[in-house]
């Protein structure tokens, strides 16, 4: 076995590769951990382009997760789709050893199509969620186990609250839509909130997006990273992997290859400079075909583009360090406090000191 770092995740198997243990895999490969699965289903798609599900047996999944746990001891667990009752009720009891186990239960498409029933839900909240160190999940799933409406900041802290009372020791709840024109997003740990917003609505709600950034999270966990570490680092390989990367296949390639090589490198100096010029110059093109690029890719300017990626960043520093706000000042490359601050007026409509106090 190569000498990386094991982990095992447990999922469905999705044959093109966008979603379930193929993605998994993918991800995990590429932030250079060693990724072990057991497959708990296979799905086939009809010439109408149906979607229909086999699950395997309890006892083919179970033996394929006894075998890899005895063997190679993985160090964190990922659970994805397990849609059978007793699978979950016998799983417990193989992996409950693991040093981590980040729970993403599935319950919900990204069509919005319902993939468990309502007997496997209370399979998961009964037998895998007191023994998991992070459940990761969409609003409408945590509106379908806790049989709540998430409309507002409030009910998504209460929501998380009712899943730390059933055990679990840390949630993000992710995608809500609630406030305007964003998409919002609730870490949970250490009794602590931790809001994060974005303005990429239709980046974060690609199919796909949440697989793989649960699985950064748990390689990140696997390399030793705290939980506000881990989906801090994932979040910066979901930037330029993921979120704001698109396929050269349903764009421009010209356009794409630019767009592309923007944001990794906007991922990689949003502390040095915040000026479209600056980019636009390491990419050898001016800063109208650079606005012209990204407005065609993804409807937003360059500037905002990198405004996003500055406010993604201080948050996190606000929220999760003990800096001052002139010491996150300098980090993000800001010239002065007063300069930092002006810039989290404008985009925030509150001064990161009134953030920080939330």
């Amino acid at each position: 076995m190569p000498q990386l770092i094991p982990i095992l995740t447990i999922n469905g198997s999705d044959g093109a590769g966008v979603v379930g243990v193929q993605a998994d895999i993918r991800t995990i490969s590429a932030l250079g951990a060693y990724a072990l699965t057991a497959i708990t289903s296979v799905t086939t798609q009809n010439e109408n382009g149906e979607t229909f599900i086999e699950d395997l047996s309890p006892e083919m999944i179970i033996g394929q997760v006894r075998a890899i746990v005895k063997e190679s001891h993985p160090k964190v667990v990922k659970i994805g789709l397990v849609r059978d009752t007793s699978t979950i009720k016998m799983l417990k009891n193989e992996i409950v050893a693991a040093q981590k186990i980040v729970l993403v239960p599935g319950i919900f498409s990204s069509e919005g199509k319902q993939l468990v029933c309502d007997e496997t839900i209370s399979a998961i909240k009964k037998h895998l969620l007191p023994i998991s160190t992070l459940l990761i999940l969409r609003s409408n799933e945590a509106e379908k186990m806790l049989s709540i409406k998430i409309n507002t900041d409030d009910d998504m802290v209460a929501a998380v609250r009712a899943f730390i009372d059933m055990g679990v020791e840390s949630v993000m709840l992710r995608s809500s839509k609630h406030n305007d024109g964003l998409l919002t997003a609730l870490l949970y740990e250490n009794g602590k909130s931790h809001f994060f917003t974005s303005h990429n609505t239709e980046g974060w709600q690609k199919h796909g997006v949440g697989g793989a950034l649960s699985s950064a999270i748990a390689t990140r966990l696997a390399f030793g990273d705290d939980i506000v570490t881990a989906i801090d680092k994932a979040h910066d390989y979901m930037h330029k992997q993921v979120v704001y990367a698109v396929s050269e296949k349903i764009q421009h390639s010209r356009k794409t290859v630019v767009y592309n090589k923007f944001m990794s490198l906007v991922s990689e100096n949003y502390h040095k400079s915040h000026d479209v010029s600056f980019y636009a110059d390491k990419l050898c093109v001016s800063t109208r075909y650079l606005s012209q690029v990204t407005n065609d890719i993804v409807g937003i300017s360059p500037k905002q583009l990198i405004s996003d990626y500055i406010i993604k960043e201080s948050k996190i520093l606000l929220e999760s360090t003990n800096y001052s706000i002139q010491e996150i000042s300098i980090r993000l490359g800001f010239s002065s406090q007063s300069a930092f601050t002006s810039f989290f007026i404008k985009n925030e409509k509150e001064t990161p000191s009134a953030f920080r106090l939330k």
